[in-house]
């Protein structure tokens, strides 16, 4: 679990965004795309999951945003430096085979999330179609990855510093259209997810959500990251993290991931080491 190397892929004022490569030889050879680990930084900290981005026969690459403590604990490690504890590959791979046209809406640090899905689709034929949001020209990353992987790429940002002044969902929009695509797969943040259900909801263009539910295990016990799915209760963890999009209660899962907003700035015995 030690940290072989680490790079910054943006650092604004407002923004943070860390890649780090982790020695993980087991979860390596399993991993497949749309999986995630858990992971602590201290014993007695909090486990918190992320996405699966990259691997090697011996590591497996994470990319996260510097946003609550544990974020800011773990982008306190230098290579060389171990995680406390390190699970996975947890939750369902997603499925990938031929669908045909597939559209790839990813925002913020979402975008890191829908690479490993991008390669893995286009390696089984599909066309790829790859809409990029962040808020401003520095937050964008994977741009040149994912632009070797798109049959047509997109990029807009929020304040119009780069690409397209606006959101995915407006390219989005604009591109079904115009033309008939075979699946659209959405990682971001909730708004912009419920935003492209909507837009495809009376397309009938398949539409998979991977979900960013509040989790504490990750591994079915605790029951946080519970979501409606077609009135039925699912867990992000174990079911998921993969849902069709058009029977996702977004409603619900807003509010349920805004549950411990007030208690975000609390303090803990841990405080002192972002200090």
């Amino acid at each position: 679990m030690k940290i072989i190397k680490k790079d910054i892929l943006c650092a604004t004022k407002d923004i943070r965004i860390i890649r780090i490569e982790v020695s993980a030889p087991d979860i390596a050879k399993k991993a497949l795309a749309g999986q995630f680990v858990a992971l602590m930084v201290e014993e007695k900290g909090e486990r918190i999951p992320l996405t699966i981005v990259d691997k090697s026969s011996e590591s497996i690459t994470l990319i996260f945003q510097e946003v609550g403590l544990t974020t800011k604990l773990l982008a306190k490690l230098k290579p060389g430096d171990s995680l406390s504890a390190l699970v996975g590959p947890l939750g369902h791979a997603t499925e990938i085979k031929k669908y045909g046209r597939v559209v790839l809406v990813a925002g913020g640090v979402g975008i890191a999330e829908i690479y490993p899905v991008a390669r893995a689709l286009k390696g089984s034929g599909n066309e790829l179609t790859i809409i990029l949001g962040a808020r401003t020209k520095a937050a964008l990353i994977l741009e040149e990855e994912l632009k070797e992987l798109a049959d047509d790429f997109y990029l807009t940002t929020d304040d119009g510093s780069y690409g397209r002044k606006g959101f995915t969902t407006g390219v989005l929009s604009e591109i079904l259209s115009k033309d008939k695509y075979d699946l659209v797969y959405a990682v971001g943040p909730i708004p912009m997810m419920k935003k492209v259900t909507e837009v495809t909801a009376g397309l009938k263009v398949k539409t998979i959500a991977s979900l960013n539910a509040i989790m504490v295990d990750a591994t079915g016990m605790c029951g946080c990251c519970r979501v409606s799915i077609a009135g039925k209760t699912k867990f992000s963890c174990v079911d998921g993290p993969e849902f069709d999009a058009h029977l996702v209660d977004w409603e619900e899962l807003m509010k349920r991931n805004q549950v411990y907003l007030d208690k975000e700035r609390h303090i803990c015995n841990l405080k002192d080491k972002i200090e």
